[in-house]
This record gives structure tokens, C-alpha cells and sequence, in this order.
């Protein structure tokens, strides 16, 4: 009996550390951008469904997109498709998605969610706080 209780828990742990999808692990970093809604960098979020991308924070930099229903969200530029090489997704034209250059993966900028293979997980999403002068993106 003790052997195939050895044999059973042998498998589960090879069961267990096989994580082939090793989507959705994009790391846990501290992101807090701050800037004034005058800001040079953000003159594409004066209009609905501009895009901006932002470096030096996040994993591989942030997305700020502002949607159809006057929202803004926030994303890491970090494709959820082999998170470790830290491909950075870029802005399509229109900006309705962003494109990782590493997969051809294509992710919507509404929800962050994959719009094209290989990709199965959405995009990290980040908290927007917009005020009458300033935006933020916090985690």
C-alpha cells in the first residue's frame, strides 16, 4: 500500500508543477504614476479612445486608454503570453488593441482582454483615479 500512495504522490507533484500555462503570472511590481490631465504625454486621452503608453513603470510599462463610455483604464504593457521575456505590447492604429510583437498575440484595450491567439489571459489591469487636474494609476 505504501508504494502506491509513493507512486500517487510522485504524480500529483509532477501534475502540479507542470504549468504549461504560465499566462497570468506577470509579477506583482508597485505602480504609481502620477500626472496633471495637461500633461504633454497625455494629449491622446483629451479625446475618447486615445491611448497612451508610459515607460518606467509596471513590468514592461503601463497603457492608459480611454474608452467609448468616457473611462479610462490602465494596463501593464507586459503581454500575458510568456510573461518572463517581458515583451512589452504596443498600440495598434486604430487604437481599439494593442499587439505583442513577441506573439502576435492581440489583446482589446476595452478590457484588456485577448482578441487573438496565442494568448488565453487578459492583460494585468491597474486602478484609474482621475480627478478635475490629475490621473493616477495605482495598484
Amino acid at each position: 500500500m505504501m508504494k502506491y500512495t509513493g507512486v500517487a504522490f510522485i504524480i500529483l507533484l509532477l501534475f502540479l508543477s507542470c504549468n504549461k500555462d504560465n499566462e497570468a503570472l506577470i509579477p506583482d511590481v508597485p505602480v504609481n504614476f502620477k500626472a496633471p490631465l495637461t500633461d504633454p504625454r497625455l494629449s491622446s486621452l483629451n479625446s475618447i479612445g486615445g491611448a497612451v503608453a508610459i515607460t518606467g513603470y509596471g513590468v514592461a510599462g503601463i497603457i492608459i486608454y480611454r474608452r467609448p463610455d468616457n473611462a479610462y483604464v490602465a494596463f501593464d504593457r507586459c503581454s500575458s503570453v510568456n510573461p518572463e521575456k517581458k515583451c512589452a505590447v504596443s498600440i495598434d492604429d486604430p487604437s481599439l488593441t494593442v499587439t505583442d510583437g513577441c506573439s502576435g498575440s492581440k489583446f482589446s484595450l476595452y478590457d484588456g482582454t485577448p482578441v487573438k491567439a496565442p494568448a488565453k489571459h487578459s492583460l494585468k489591469q491597474y486602478q484609474v483615479i482621475v480627478t478635475s487636474f490629475e490621473i493616477s494609476v495605482v495598484n
